[in-house]
């Protein structure tokens, strides 16, 4: 039996005899030529996480990219009951599928956020900016860059993502990592989110925090207004707070 994920290169396969298919690696070979393949399950610096489970990520000569995971047959029905709803069965010739599987990626559509959500994410995203400043003014880009990027950034694009499930019903999904945003918003705010990305001198860190509040404040103020949610009051007082800093490192350049 196999299950899959995705119609090109995710796919699950249920197995009766794990050591069998995990002594060796010729079986493989009926998928084509490989350029290059990781076992995460056999690695030392990146610890498994599947328990008894066994992934292969193969690339193939032809471009092809399967990411293929064993599963033991006595643990079939735990991959079912966690999948994301992203499956649709291929083959199961032993008939143990008893229910219809429908594929769908209705799991992963953007939910509308309560207050305390909404609240939530407003006071992430002014405390992490300052963590972004003190990067910025003890003169350690590669600290502030990190925290940009881990820290204070995906507050800034849960609320872009709840202003596009805001303006089509909470009806859809925009991708992993967000990469199908670019459908959903203005040319002009798709450039900004892009110019966030241009980290590589100090005047580029300071405007692509700036350019972040900017599209912030307009995503967060449309959402507040539009559930008539509280939006925080500290946005003035941390804007003046972050304001002062840059002036004070702009005279010590």
């Amino acid at each position: 039996m196999f299950a899959k994920k995705n119609p090109i290169a995710l796919a699950v396969g249920v197995v009766k005899d794990m050591d069998y298919f995990k002594k060796s690696d010729d079986w493989l070979s009926y998928f084509g030529d490989r350029i290059m393949m990781q076992q995460p399950e056999a690695m030392e610096l990146y610890p498994p996480e599947l328990g008894n489970w066994y992934s292969y990520l193969m690339i193939f000569e032809d471009g092809t990219k399967i990411d293929l995971t064993l599963i033991p047959l006595n643990e079939y029905e735990d991959y079912f009951k966690n999948s994301d709803g992203l499956v649709e069965v291929l083959l199961d010739k032993d008939n143990l599928i008893q229910n219809t599987v429908m594929a769908t990626d209705s799991m992963y559509h953007i939910q509308k956020p309560s207050e305390q959500s909404f609240d939530d994410c407003c006071n992430e995203f002014w405390l992490t900016s300052t963590y972004v400043v003190k990067g910025l003014a003890r003169r350690e880009i590669l600290f502030a860059i990190d925290l940009m990027n881990r820290a204070f950034r995906p507050s800034l694009h849960t609320m872009l993502r709840w202003k596009v499930g805001m303006e089509t019903d909470f009806s859809l999904s925009i991708g992993k990592s967000d990469r199908f945003l670019k459908k959903y918003v203005s040319e002009d705010i798709w450039n900004k989110v892009l110019s966030t990305y241009d980290m590589g001198s100090y005047p580029k860190m300071w405007e692509a925090l700036y350019t972040s509040i900017e599209l912030f404040r307009e995503a967060s103020h449309c959402i507040a207004e539009t559930y008539g949610y509280k939006y925080p009051d500290y946005d003035e007082k941390v804007s003046i707070y972050i304001e002062r800093i840059r002036q004070k490192y702009t005279q010590l350049l």
